[in-house]
């Protein structure tokens, strides 16, 4: 079990959305794929909440000894939702939280259940976003192409270095452009000065700003399934960076 971590210390830019639409993609070319809900908010646990849930995330940071880790044969996507208990997570200290997390994944890892873990963190760098960068084995970091979101960049980055220290084993995807306006010039002034400064660790890729995601997400579909005109350019950016990460955790 390969396990992705999609992470940004800022909200709204699009964590989740690439997150559930990764999730979907692998599914569709044949994995098994868990989606670990780290976000408080919940917002992948409601647009997953069709799917099999087998124990909330929160009991990811506990005993997990009474938790039923078979996942039936038939499911090929499956959900750890957010829980209330999350909120708890930050009373631990960061070793205990990072110890039990790591543990308790390795336990899902050894149950050979899972191709893929996907995990979507808070936007914050807190407890729970430190424990899934310590267990993770890829990181891909959506940002906006807005002031506050380039200034986070750095800090991302030495977040992500510090968590290598004693997580050899992560290695940084790289940052996604998200909700990019085309037609915004300063989104077109960030987008060449995030290329110029960090070009190795820019994806080819972007993430237009398009009503069409949020439709999905509200539908509980992928972008490429909503039956509009205009969500058909959001659908092949979607696709094009699902098949960029694949390939990269193939690789």
């Amino acid at each position: 079990m390969k396990i992705l971590v999609v992470a940004n210390q800022k909200g709204g830019v699009g964590k989740t959305a690439m997150s559930l639409h990764l999730a979907w993609h692998m599914e569709t070319v044949g994995l098994r794929v868990l989606v670990i809900d780290l976000d408080t908010q919940g917002n992948a646990s409601y647009s997953l909440r069709d799917k099999t849930c087998l124990f909330g995330s929160g009991r990811l940071f506990g005993n997990m000894e009474d938790v039923d880790l078979h996942m039936p044969g038939h499911v090929s996507l499956a959900l750890a939702p957010a829980t209330n208990d999350l909120a708890n997570v930050q009373n631990m200290t960061l070793q205990n939280a990072v110890q039990s997390f790591t543990q308790n994944i390795g336990k899902l890892k050894a149950g050979g259940q899972f191709d893929v873990c996907i995990i979507d963190t808070p936007p914050s760098l807190g407890n729970t976003l430190a424990a899934a960068l310590a267990a993770g084995d890829y990181v891909l970091c959506p940002i906006e192409l807005e002031t506050y979101s380039l200034q986070g960049i750095k800090q991302m980055a030495a977040t992500i270095g510090n968590i290598r220290k004693v997580n050899r084993k992560l290695s940084f995807l790289g940052i996604l452009p998200s909700k990019v306006d085309m037609r915004n010039p300063r989104h077109k002034r960030h987008l060449e000065e995030i290329k110029m400064q960090y070009n190795e660790i820019v994806i080819p890729h972007v993430i237009g700003l398009r009503s069409s995601i949020a439709d999905a997400l509200s539908s509980s579909l992928p972008v490429w399934k909503i039956k509009k005109t205009a969500a058909r350019k959001a659908g092949q950016e979607m696709k094009a960076v699902s098949n960029y990460v694949l390939n990269k955790m193939q690789g």
